[in-house]
């Protein structure tokens, strides 16, 4: 009769849990590679702030300046964000850029870094707010497999001189995308959330 060692049994248990962790190891990595691959970057934020500071007051011919500022988000804001979203925000305050001529004779522009889950995975835009309309909207970085489609700029021109109405809602009809309603329903939310956050810092430095 053969009889087998009870270390080899060990030995045996040992590879194949060694085994195991490896081929968990691939997967994890395979599954980081895969996200990093199909995410889309149309642009970066400080190259959204660039091209909105040629653009903004161009035509007044005028200096500006970018001035990084905060917003503590208290309980009333709180509230406001998830009634926006349907879900409670994660961070206590968010970091937003000011943009102004030197001279202060014309209203400022407040520009929002805001990510919103569009079906499975965040997307990331970029959004310039003056006089609690939109001045632009960009998608910075795209995460989803489909409905990549609303970083057309002919799209995103839909939401140019967007605001809210009494009721906190756009108040005007975005037009859908097939194929991309979960995105498009991000990126109206995103645009609530940032006029909403606007009107909060505009009453601030009143």
């Amino acid at each position: 009769m053969l009889v087998i060692n009870s270390n080899f049994y060990q030995i045996i248990l040992d590879q194949a849990t060694n085994l195991k962790l490896i081929f968990k190891l691939v997967a994890c990595a395979i599954l980081i590679f895969c996200q990093a691959v199909s995410a889309k970057t149309y642009m970066t934020q400080e190259q959204f702030l660039s091209k909105l500071k040629k653009d903004a007051y161009k035509e007044y011919q005028l200096n500006t300046k970018v001035i990084s500022k905060t917003l503590w988000l208290n309980k009333t804001i709180q509230l406001e964000i998830k009634s926006i979203l349907d879900h409670s925000y994660p961070k206590l305050r968010i970091r937003y850029k000011r943009i102004e001529d030197q001279s202060q004779i014309l209203e400022p522009i407040t520009v929002w870094f805001l990510e919103e889950i569009g079906k499975e995975r965040a997307i990331s835009f970029a959004i310039a707010i003056k006089s609690s309309q939109v001045v632009t909207i960009q998608v910075l970085e795209f995460r989803e497999s489909r409905g990549g489609e609303i970083s057309i700029p002919t799209f995103a021109k839909q939401f140019k001189k967007l605001s809210l109405n009494s009721n906190g809602n756009l108040n005007r009809t975005i037009d859908g995308i097939t194929g991309a309603t979960m995105s498009v329903h991000a990126m109206k939310k995103i645009t609530r959330m940032a006029l909403m956050l606007h009107k909060h810092v505009t009453i601030t430095n009143s």
